[in-house]
This record gives structure tokens, sequence and C-alpha cells, in this order.
């Protein structure tokens, strides 16, 4: 049960709305189109199993993993605007 200003299933909302968020940032950074056979990257080979479970990969584990490392999250914090709304 919300108090102060928020309605009630407000916090609820928040919690979906910055999930749906998240699950859509993903989507967009999901490779699409041909792979390659050399990953852009290191030049190495792309492993045959990498290329047939991800058709459309243009690196290598190693560096995909790299590169996933290295991404920040950004955004609105829903959760914690909508926590300073609810004291």
């Amino acid at each position: 049960m919300a108090n102060g200003w928020a309605q009630d299933g407000a916090v609820q909302e928040q919690i979906e709305d910055t999930i749906a968020d998240a699950v859509s940032h993903a989507r967009t950074r999901l490779a699409t189109g041909d792979g390659i056979r050399y990953c852009e990257d290191c030049g190495e080979e792309i492993p045959k199993a990498r290329r047939e479970a991800q058709p459309s990969s243009r690196t290598c584990i190693a560096c995909q993993s790299e590169r996933d490392t290295s991404i920040r999250p950004t955004g609105f914090n829903r959760r914690g605007s909508k926590d300073s709304q609810l004291r």
C-alpha cells in the first residue's frame, strides 16, 4: 500500500517499467543481420559452434565478454525517485 502522494500499486508499476526498459535496452544491443567468420575486434576466427548458435555474431566470445563488461548502466533510476516520493 502506497502512502503520501503515490497511488496504490505505484511502486509495483515503477518496478515493472524499470524491467521493461532493461529488456528493451538489451534487445536493442542484440546483433542482427549476417554474421562474419572472423572477429571484428581481434581478427581471430569465431568458433563454428558460436556462429551456429548466434548466426549474427560479429565477435568471438572473449571479445564479446570484454564488450559486455565495459557497458555501464545508464538511465533514470525510477526506484530511487519513487522511494523519495513515498517517504
